[in-house]
């Protein structure tokens, strides 16, 4: 009787707005699996105001000249000259960006720029790892010339333009994890092959989170023992399998919480908890406050 309850409420659950590529003021206008924009026609003299959501592709927000502020994941950051600010697809963002502002918004999915060499694509793990790059001018010039380039190639079109991009983006992720030497929300140590496995493993959880919450589980879809995923997970976060999976439910409760008017029941119930009560119980253990506090308190 629970689970049919359930499962009528199930198609009324609000779920976390996800952009892809579209368009308002209040979300620049992104077509495609890449653009770029300057933020300058896209402000068009006023504020952008942007509410709590979600994306489905990578989003590189660049200024040169900035004001306002900008909350991925929760963590606040203020909006500066010089910053920059990478996502990957899934992060949830709030983002007011003051008029007069000047640079780039990119974007672009996992289908356009997917490079097939291991360098490249530890290099995209590590730059969209760091929500947050504060740099100077002069190291912030070097970035600018490069993402000039690719708006111009995107602007004229010309044969193999694309091609181009792609390689001009290769070079830019080069030249920002050159610059960026100490980032927020930059992930802990641990080898290269480590922080691929960990990848790998924040890969799965976001596919099966809300039917597997099992440490084992993961191991097993990794072909790794129990004690090789602790090992990889203590070594590049500093804390147990188990731990991870338990702060990656908090972290979707809380975009659920926060960015939909869903009810408890029916987060609990899109995260895979059929009984409300032990989500809320979970829920309370992990952050000290119930979830309809966390919301109210949040808000």
């Amino acid at each position: 009787m629970i689970c049919c309850i359930f499962s009528g409420n199930l198609k009324r659950i609000a779920k976390i707005p996800i952009r892809h590529i579209a368009s308002s003021l209040k979300e620049p206008d992104l077509s495609g699996s890449f653009t770029i924009r300057a933020i300058e026609t896209l402000l068009s003299g006023r504020d952008m105001v942007q509410e709590l959501h979600r994306h489905g592709f990578f989003y590189v927000l660049v200024l040169r000249k900035g004001r306002g502020e900008h909350s991925i994941d929760f963590v606040p950051y203020t909006v500066g000259d010089y910053s920059i600010f990478f996502m990957r697809p899934g992060q949830v963002h709030r983002l007011v960006l003051k008029k007069g502002s000047k640079g780039f918004l990119m974007g672009f999915t996992n289908d356009f720029y997917a490079p097939l060499k291991t360098e490249s694509r530890q290099i995209l793990r590590k730059v969209s790892n760091k929500n947050s790059c504060l740099l100077d001018a002069k190291r912030f010039k070097k970035l600018q010339s490069i993402l000039e380039d690719i708006f111009e190639e995107y602007t004229l079109r010309q044969e193999r333009y694309l091609e181009v991009i792609r390689s001009s983006l290769d070079i830019f992720f080069i030249e920002l994890l050159r610059q960026s030497t100490n980032p927020r929300g930059l992930s802990g140590g641990g080898s290269e092959y480590q922080q691929e496995r960990l990848e790998e493993l924040q890969e799965l959880m976001a596919l099966h989170i809300a039917r597997h919450k099992e440490a084992g589980y993961y191991a097993e879809q990794m072909h790794l023992t129990l004690y090789q995923l602790n090992a990889i997970t203590k070594a590049t976060l500093g804390k147990t399998c188990s731990q991870v999976i338990n702060d990656y439910i908090i972290l979707e409760s809380r975009r659920y919480l926060l960015a939909t008017s869903s009810q408890i029941n029916q987060v609990a119930w899109k995260l895979g908890y059929e009984d409300a009560s032990y989500f809320i119980r979970f829920f309370r253990k992990h952050t000290g406050h119930s979830p309809e506090a966390f919301r109210r308190n949040f808000k």
